[in-house]
């Protein structure tokens, strides 16, 4: 993932600037793109949410998973006000950086919502991920960490 982003800066809810180097580094990521303006987006993101508060913020150790959110809002202020209104504690994309549309082109979006799922590379594991978590729940993160070919840390100690 650290070659999708590399060179970019990304952001938390916080608004603190995040090394993708850091935050993306061995991990499966799915690429939301989205836009507050959009109902099946809004409909959409609180289940990414609950999908990704289970995933990370409560399993332990925390499921080696990352979402960055593009904004496809209409401005700065939009974006800002969607991703702080309704969505996880993941990270974002700049509005101001026209990155946005490389990555577009790059995974083919013509309509959001659309959550990519990637190796840490950028290769695609499936652009498919909201259907997958509404038709399958947790269970689909397993599917993606093994395509990501990503060692799972597992908690009990190798003896």
């Amino acid at each position: 993932m650290v070659e999708v982003f590399s060179g970019r800066t990304l952001l938390n809810k916080d608004g603190d600037l995040v090394d993708p180097e850091e935050a993306l580094r061995n991990k499966v990521v799915g690429i939301y793109f989205s836009a507050g303006w959009c109902p099946p987006c809004r409909d959409f993101t609180p289940i990414l949410c609950d999908f990704y508060t289970e995933l990370v913020e409560e399993s332990e150790p925390p499921a080696q998973f990352e979402i960055v959110f593009v904004s496809s809002d209409k401005t700065t202020d939009d974006m800002v006000e969607y991703y702080h209104d309704m969505h996880g504690d993941w990270l974002a994309l700049p509005f101001t950086d026209d990155y946005k549309h490389e990555l577009k082109q790059r995974y083919k979006i013509t309509a959001v919502p659309k959550l990519v799922i990637v190796k840490e590379n950028g290769d695609v594991i499936t652009d498919k991920g909201r259907k997958q978590i509404r038709d399958r729940g947790l269970a689909c993160f397993r599917t993606w960490l093994d395509a990501a070919e990503i060692f799972q840390n597992f908690k009990e100690s190798c003896l």
